[in-house]
């Protein structure tokens, strides 16, 4: 892994399911998640939004990356 990398779990802030197990880089919010970094993708995909299994929208697909609306990381 690079330096500065580590796994996290990026959690739906209504209902606390996993929708993504990502190799986060640096310090900092996150605020794009690069799509050749997610590892295991739980999301549900409706046109361009990225949404939760519960339905609660969490990001909006750019092309190579989904920029995220706030969410804090949740190890």
């Amino acid at each position: 892994m690079a330096k500065n990398s580590r796994i996290i779990d990026v959690k739906c802030p209504g209902c606390k399911n996993k929708i993504f197990k990502y190799k986060k880089i640096g310090k900092g919010n996150l605020l794009r998640c690069w799509k050749d970094k997610i590892l295991k993708d739980n999301s549900v995909r409706e046109d361009n939004k990225v949404k939760c299994t519960c339905g609660k929208t969490i990001g909006i697909d750019k092309g190579k990356y989904i920029k995220m609306k706030r969410i804090k990381e949740i190890k």
